[in-house]
């Protein structure tokens, strides 16, 4: 029962969508610790390696989110989909008028998450040593308004990406965002017009540009 579920809670706060659909928009945050993953090039790892956190009832937390006056939420890691209760909580947030969306790893079966909510999902490409994790059966499953997020750090990961966009051809928003500091944005964009990737598009991380001594809060 939701009214006596608990969440582990590293922070919330509201800030501007930095990828995604919603890349861009003001939106809350609530970011919950642990994570099923450990991919290298991780950059919440204050979320998932002994993190700190408040252990908050799911009534507090929509009663913050009703506090900010914002109606945009994004639900972060971590990995939120493994939280017990998530996806009553994702229910009681649409149910309060609130516009979710999920930021998930691609590890974790999104078949019952509910479908007005937006899954921004990750494939975890070859750099990440995260790949053998993937759920690929998520991919079937992402609609017109998700997004498949290949977060890319090498020549291989694009071309993995690519491998991976031919074979199940998704029918969601499909970005490639670089791994901070690794690659190149002109090498990623080189790369989608040689392959004519026309469905594609290229992200990068708005608040690493607006915030970037900052790693939490953003």
């Amino acid at each position: 029962m939701l009214d006596k579920a608990s969440f582990k809670v590293v922070e919330k706060f509201v800030s501007i969508e930095g990828e995604g659909i919603r890349s861009g928009y003001p939106a809350i945050f609530i970011r919950f610790a642990g994570c099923n993953l450990s991919c290298s090039f991780c950059d919440t790892k204050y979320a998932t390696q002994n993190p700190e956190y408040d252990q908050m009832a799911a009534q507090q937390i929509l009663e913050y989110a009703k506090s900010t006056g914002f109606k945009k939420v994004t639900l972060t890691g971590g990995e939120p989909l493994i939280q017990p209760h998530i996806h009553e909580l994702i229910d009681a947030f649409i149910k309060e008028g609130f516009e979710v969306n999920i930021e998930t790893n691609g590890s974790v079966d999104i078949r019952d998450v509910n479908r007005n909510a937006i899954i921004t999902m990750d494939y975890k490409c070859p750099s990440s040593g995260m790949e053998d994790k993937m759920f690929l059966e998520n991919i079937k499953h992402l609609g017109k308004q998700d997004v498949l997020k290949f977060v890319v750090g090498t020549r291989q990961d694009l071309q993995r990406a690519v491998e991976i966009i031919r074979t199940f051809e998704p029918s969601c928003n499909i970005y490639f965002s670089p791994v901070y500091g690794k690659i190149e944005p002109k090498e990623i964009v080189d790369f989608m017009i040689q392959n004519k990737l026309q469905n594609c598009r290229l992200q990068l991380q708005l608040h690493k540009i607006i915030w970037p001594d900052r790693e939490r809060g953003v």
